[in-house]
């Protein structure tokens, strides 16, 4: 089987230099087959039986990246040595962070090497229609009530001046991949080359010569969607500067004032529509409407893939006795019959999905960032709740309901408590729990407080109308008056309200 790296030669010598499969087969000792496939290949998806564990470092490569980036803005004798990089990551992470001082002393020393590459000058680089740069921007936004120091991924045309952004609570590979992608499918195309700068969410490596080793789920992604990329020197800035520009044109006319929404996906397509409408002006410098100049830049991208791309990574965790996962320093939790259990964590830009070792879906999360530490969804752990229901009024899940419901079961004998929760757990599976904490509050606070009055109750609430085409009736049939059912007759039937309590 052919490494990344090698299938990758085929398609630059096959797409990029028009060599034909069977010059590349003979010049390369590769069966001619193997190298049709792999150049005719559409789908890069990660495969999931595929997935192999990442080095132990890599979780914290991102946050190791930045404190070195500033060091460059910092005075010689303030900057980092290696031994307080590995000592503030064990301040932060505690005994989670396993790694030995020998791994951060040489990782420390790889990536200063990369920071501190000489420039030699700058060239004044053209840039065809189609070709693109990308680079990520920092700003703060709102999400429901909630702020955060966000980033952003920018990606810009320098044909046209073009350029379009996406908002993200990190700048992990997932927020890059995401981000390029929802681009690519509102313009309709991908460009034939992306500029980046060296960072760690594509290049894991550089060697000599300028060599790079792109990072694995960034060599798939941009194998699947056919497109290359060029990676400026180290500190060299000016050979993507158009998009360095755009960064801060975005931020000072798309992020000010500081932006508040309560869905970060609907605001990122109302983002990619702001930017087609400022792309009516004129060029800075051409004396032509910047969307005029855009067009040329569409006609040159290339089509997009014919199967999607899953922007994702799985790994592989292992449940505690709660059933909860940890994945980045943050727990998820599952259900409890997954307790101890081999599980798998799919990551995304923004969702989180743990799932069994057959890669179906336990639980489905927000990623959590920020000062955010744990994610719990109750619902699994219903049934169990039944089963032991004095053990209910220490959970969060009981902190977290309606102050009705929280009074209604401290006041519940055991099996009262008992019985409604084995229909609150049915009614959750339902409906889900803000229909079911609605349905049980409602009825309670009609004086009904036995569990048949609540499912009852909460039957007569979810029950959809339903729909009847109309029906030609024959002229010798009475007219019928219309009757409307008033409920409220069957409410005075529930009687459950007159019984006690506590049993």
């Amino acid at each position: 089987m052919l490494t990344m790296e090698q299938i990758y030669h085929i398609r630059f010598e096959c797409n990029q230099k028009g060599k034909s499969l069977r010059g590349i087969a003979k010049d390369e000792g590769i069966n001619f087959r193997t190298v049709k496939k792999y150049a005719e290949m559409e789908d890069f998806n990660t495969k999931k039986q595929a997935c192999s564990r990442r080095g132990k470092l890599q979780p914290y490569m991102e946050i190791i990246d930045q404190w070195l980036t500033d060091d460059l803005k910092a005075k010689p004798k303030q900057r980092h040595t290696a031994k307080r990089v590995y000592d503030r990551l064990k301040e932060i992470y505690g005994d989670t962070f396993d790694i030995s001082d020998r791994s951060v002393r040489a990782y420390v020393s790889k990536k200063r090497k990369e920071l501190t590459f000489q420039n030699e000058g700058s060239l004044p680089l053209e840039h065809e229609p189609g070709e693109a740069q990308a680079d990520f921007g920092e700003c703060q936004f709102v999400e429901k009530g909630i702020t955060y120091d966000g980033y952003y991924i920018n990606l810009s045309f320098p044909n046209s001046n073009g350029g379009y952004l996406q908002v993200f609570k990190a700048q992990n590979q997932e927020c890059l991949l995401e981000g390029l992608k929802n681009i690519f499918y509102h313009i309709g195309g991908v460009p034939r080359e992306i500029w980046f700068d060296n960072m760690s969410t594509a290049v894991d490596a550089i060697r000599e010569e300028g060599k790079r080793d792109i990072n694995k789920g960034f060599l798939r992604f941009m194998m699947h969607h056919k497109f290359f990329s060029n990676f400026c020197n180290p500190n060299s800035g000016n050979e993507k500067g158009h998009v360095e520009n755009k960064v801060g044109y975005h931020r000072r006319n798309f992020l000010v004032p500081i932006p508040e929404f309560d869905d970060m996906t609907e605001f990122n397509r109302k983002l990619l529509k702001t930017c087609d409408n400022d792309m009516n002006r004129e060029h800075y410098k051409k004396d032509i409407a910047i969307d005029k100049l855009f067009e040329e830049d569409k006609q040159a991208l290339l089509p997009l893939p014919k199967v999607p791309f899953e922007v994702c990574r799985l790994e592989k965790a292992k449940a505690d006795n709660y059933g909860k996962v940890k994945f980045d320093g943050r727990i998820y939790s599952s259900s409890p019959e997954f307790a101890g259990k081999q599980v798998w964590v799919k990551v995304g830009a923004n969702i989180i999905e743990v799932m069994d070792e057959d890669y179906h879906t336990i639980m489905t999360h927000p990623r959590l960032y920020g000062e955010q530490k744990e994610s719990m969804k109750w619902e699994p752990y219903l049934d169990l709740m039944a089963k032991r229901p004095t053990a209910l009024k220490y959970t969060g899940f009981f902190k977290g309901l309606p102050s009705t419901l929280r009074d209604y079961f401290e006041k519940c004998g055991y099996e009262s408590k008992k019985a409604c929760l084995k229909i609150l757990s049915r009614m959750v599976k339902r409906s889900g729990i803000e229909v079911s904490t609605k349905a049980f509050k409602e009825t309670i606070e009609k004086g009904l407080t036995d569990a048949d009055s609540i499912w009852a109750y909460y039957c007569r609430m979810t029950m959809a109308e339903l729909d009847f085409d109309d029906m030609e009736v024959p002229t010798w049939v009475p007219e019928v008056k219309e009757y409307s059912t008033d409920a409220s007759v069957y409410d005075s039937l529930l009687k459950g309200g007159d019984r006690p309590w506590k049993q």
